[in-house]
């Protein structure tokens, strides 16, 4: 049986500048607008007249 040697660095290199395992800043800057962009929005519907009424309800009914 012949055992198989371990990369050297510049093969470790090679497979690591090949795969996309994480994200880049803009990638990140992006995905944050986008989380920030979406809370905004949450947060315009949960505090909307029609929503707070029906949650308030719905908790009222659940305490009595």
């Amino acid at each position: 049986m012949r055992a198989t040697a371990k990369p050297g660095w510049g093969g470790k290199f090679a497979s690591k500048m090949r795969g996309e395992s994480g994200m880049s800043t803009a990638e990140y800057a992006l995905g944050t607008l986008a989380a920030v962009a979406f809370a905004g929005v949450l947060m315009d519907v949960l505090t909307s007249g029609a929503v707070q009424s029906a949650l308030q309800s719905l908790i009222e009914r659940a305490l009595v």
